[in-house]
């Protein structure tokens, strides 16, 4: 969605998951739906680009057949008011490729790769977003001074609707989730 269409959304108000589900793939490409008003969403760095192909690539070699991992791709975390999220990195059951709304039920883990101005969403707002729709795991990704990116990895507790910490990785993620992920991050 350019600026013009973004602007344009704004000022026609709210936005439904009816009215979202109408745009093209290119309208939505770059915006997300929070409480039904348009958020958009800055260029992504090439670094931050590369870093997000790496951890889906990753995850999709080590998922297996019943998990599929993309980039730039809707997750509806809820209908009324419209939240829609694209998270950089989304792991989901391999059977609902072609369910549109792709769901949080079909969803297993999220990554978000912080960049300059969306520490706060990527490290709070989505964070309790994410909790609170079900989503199992979550990592938030930093890059760190050093140059190898940091990893967060959060599980939820489904008691309460929120993430405990599972560990910090840097250089190598080896972690599980129900398949074993080993990563290694110096590439990036």
């Amino acid at each position: 969605m350019t600026a013009e269409q973004a602007a344009r959304a704004r000022r026609h108000g709210q936005i439904t998951a009816e009215r979202y589900d109408s745009w093209t793939e290119e309208q939505c490409r770059g915006v997300e739906i929070v409480d039904g008003s348009v958020a958009a969403r800055p260029r992504a760095s090439k670094r931050h680009n590369r870093l997000a192909r790496l951890l889906a690539n990753a995850l999709e070699a080590a998922a297996g057949p019943e998990w599929n991992a993309d980039t730039d791709f809707d997750v509806r975390l809820q209908d009324v008011p419209l939240t829609n999220r694209r998270p950089d990195v989304v792991v989901y059951r391999a059977d609902t490729i072609d369910v549109t709304p792709t769901r949080p039920e079909h969803v297993l883990l999220v990554a978000e790769v912080v960049s300059p101005g969306s520490e706060t969403t990527d490290r709070i707002v989505k964070t309790n977003q994410y909790a609170m729709a079900g989503i199992a795991f979550y990592w938030r990704v930093e890059q760190a001074a050093t140059g190898l990116p940091l990893v967060h990895t959060y599980v939820l507790d489904p008691a309460t609707r929120t993430y405990r910490e599972a560990g910090l990785f840097t250089g190598t993620i080896e972690t599980t989730t129900p398949f074993p992920v080993e990563i290694d991050l110096s590439r990036v």
